[in-house]
C-alpha cells in the first residue's frame, strides 16, 4: 500500500493555505469556489466547505488552496482539511460530480469588457504576458489571475484562489503587474481588479 503525502506551503494570504497533493489537480484550467452553493458541482470542495470555516476553494493544476473566514485558526482547521483532500485523493474520486459544469473553468462573461477591435493586437499582447509571465508566478502562491478586459489603457484583471481578498494583492496588481505590461505594452496605463 502506498502512502499519500499532502505537502502544504503558505501563500501571502494569511487566510489561504495551498496544499500539494503530488499528483495532478485539474487538467486543464483553474476552478475558484467561493460559495458551498458554488462548491456543489465538487465533491471535494462541498466536503471542505461542510467544515464550516472554509469560505474559499481554488483548484489550481496540482494544487488546492483553501481559504478560512475570519477568525478561524489554520491550527485548527489544517488537520481536517488534510484528511479530507487525503481521503479523496487516495480513493481516486472525481473531482466534480457527474453532469456537473466539468473541469474546465471557463471564467463568465458578466465581469468582462466589450473591447474594441482596433485593440486586438495590444490585447493579444496583453494576454500572452499574462499567461505566460503572470499567471505562472501567481500559481506558485496558489492562485490565478484572469485576464477581463482592455479599455481606454486600463487592463481588468480577475484575481482567484489565494490572489482573491489577499492583503498584498493590490501591491502585486500594481507593483508588480502593472509595471510588467507598461513596460511591455506602452498603451497600458494601468492595471485594475474586478
Amino acid at each position: 500500500m502506498r502512502v499519500m503525502l499532502i505537502e502544504t506551503e503558505p501563500t501571502p494570504n494569511p487566510a489561504t493555505v495551498k496544499f500539494l497533493p503530488g499528483r495532478v489537480v485539474m487538467g486543464a484550467g483553474t476552478r475558484d469556489f467561493a460559495s458551498p452553493e458554488e462548491a456543489e458541482a465538487s465533491p471535494l470542495a462541498s466536503a471542505l466547505f461542510a467544515l464550516g470555516d472554509v469560505t474559499g476553494v481554488f483548484f489550481g493544476g496540482d494544487f488546492i488552496s483553501v481559504t478560512v473566514g475570519e477568525g478561524s485558526d489554520w491550527r485548527d482547521v489544517k488537520p481536517d482539511v488534510l484528511s479530507i483532500l487525503l481521503e479523496h485523493f487516495s480513493a481516486n474520486m472525481p473531482l466534480f460530480a457527474a453532469g456537473s459544469a466539468g473541469d474546465i473553468h471557463v471564467p463568465a462573461d458578466e465581469d468582462a469588457f466589450a473591447e474594441n477591435p482596433e485593440d486586438a493586437e495590444i490585447v493579444d499582447q496583453i494576454r500572452e504576458l499574462i499567461d505566460t509571465r503572470v499567471r505562472p508566478a501567481v500559481a506558485n502562491d496558489g492562485g490565478d489571475i484572469i485576464y477581463r478586459g482592455f479599455d481606454k489603457g486600463t487592463v481588468y484583471l480577475k484575481m482567484q484562489g489565494a490572489c482573491a481578498g489577499c492583503p498584498s494583492s493590490s501591491a502585486t496588481l500594481k507593483n508588480g503587474i502593472e509595471q510588467l505590461l507598461k513596460h511591455y505594452v506602452p498603451e497600458v496605463t494601468e492595471v485594475r481588479a474586478v
